[in-house]
């Protein structure tokens, strides 16, 4: 059991940090140079790991490094938000084996949406070219409050996500909530790597927060915390989506801003949208034609995206004086505008935070952008499955 665990600390390693030494892997695991060294000699005689030439220099000895065969193992990564669902399947180096694959799944109140999902994965495994009986697991950041240990999610799907979905694909399936997986990916990858307290804003259909406390993923007592949407700070009447009144999520997230290029065009104001925006549904089409708008400068969106702006770092200065992190990421699909983002959040922290708490806070927008979450679902997999599962399906595959 004991070399069971020592060797996930290494395939996790190696997935995490590419190509290592022994050396390199006795540090980073905390075990003996000896133990990396039989544990070393096993994955390669499994054939999960190989020998990838020596390292750089160092004025002594170059040591040999080992990395992960690149067909060692696969992963299905599922990124949900309400209205569109995207799956790709990952390899052991973290690259994508096909592109990201798309589909409107509206999951309110929609009692099919578990079995459409089934269907979808199914469909995406079978149009990609790899040995499926390499695929160690299902990683999937989702919406909602969820709790990934019961693989619950109390919002949406139903109960017993986990369970239903690993009779219909025959693989572990693995759920978080959708700004965890993203602040786990910018933790691991991204823009956070190497910060103790990070806070993760997802800018979405919804505002989410995935926060890194002293280096760890922080849940709260039951998975729930980090609704920043539905922090009430507005009294302008308007209904969330959660059923309550005010809330941030009312004034900054992407279905406001939508709405409002709509009305705002309605009301005779110039915008390159004027023709962009289609009725309906075609989500992903909306935000697309949005976000171009902003990047190749049209007033309208970036005075809503400005607007909006203001209000998330409303609710920031709210968590900088509760947290103190020392660095806010913009993350999630929003984040695609960039630079667009960062002057009125920042006027708004400036307006609204005591000087002294901020004054060590770096806000930075997110290389990853609307990956992060992709990438996020991936680590699930990799953080939680047991390498005598990745053995046993490739050890079954070589011999099938």
């Amino acid at each position: 059991m004991k070399d069971i665990h020592y060797k996930n600390d290494i395939l996790k390693a190696l997935f995490l940090s590419g190509n290592l030494s022994t050396t390199q892997l006795a540090e980073m695991t905390g075990k003996s140079l000896s133990l990396i060294m039989k544990m070393i000699g096993v994955l390669l005689n499994e054939g999960l790991i190989q020998e990838e030439g020596l390292a750089p220099s160092n004025g002594g000895r170059r040591p040999a490094t080992f990395g992960l065969a690149k067909d060692a193992f696969y992963i299905i990564a599922i990124a949900m938000d309400q209205f569109v669902t995207r799956v790709t399947i990952l390899d052991a180096h973290r690259r994508f084996v096909l592109p990201i694959q798309e589909m409107e799944l509206d999951l309110a109140e929609n009692t099919q949406a578990l079995q459409e999902l089934a269907k979808f994965i199914q469909k995406v495994t079978t149009s990609a070219q790899i040995d499926v009986q390499k695929i160690i697991g299902i990683g999937i950041g989702m919406p909602g409050f969820i709790d990934p240990t019961k693989g619950i999610n109390y919002t949406f799907l139903g109960t017993n996500i986990r369970e239903k979905l690993e009779q219909a694909t025959g693989f572990p399936i693995f759920i978080e909530n959708d700004s965890s997986a993203i602040a786990l990916a910018e933790y691991k990858f991204g823009e956070s790597a190497g910060e103790k307290n990070v806070l993760v804003i997802n800018i979405g259909w919804g505002i989410g927060l995935g926060m890194i406390i002293e280096n760890h993923l922080f849940r709260g007592e039951n998975g729930f915390a980090g609704e920043f949407s539905h922090i009430p700070i507005f009294k302008n009447g308007k209904l969330c989506s959660c059923g309550k009144i005010g809330c941030l999520e009312t004034e900054t997230s992407l279905t406001y801003m939508l709405n409002k290029a709509r009305e705002e065009i309605q009301q005779g104001k110039a915008s390159v949208l004027k023709d962009g925006l289609t009725a309906g549904k075609h989500r992903e089409l909306n935000y697309a034609a949005f976000m171009d708008a902003a990047k190749s400068g049209d007033p309208l969106t970036i005075e809503i995206i400005s607007n909006a702006g203001y209000n998330i770092g409303r609710g920031i200065a709210i968590l900088i004086h509760l947290i103190n992190p020392g660095k806010i990421v913009l993350s999630g699909r929003c984040s695609a505008a960039g630079h667009i983002w960062l002057p009125p959040i920042q006027r708004a922290i400036n307006e609204f935070c005591i000087p002294r708490l901020v004054s060590n806070t770096k806000i930075v927008t997110s290389s990853m952008s609307h990956n992060a979450e992709i990438i996020g679902s991936a680590l699930l997999v990799i953080e939680n499955v047991h390498t005598s599962s990745i053995s046993k399906r490739y050890n079954s595959s070589l011999n099938s």
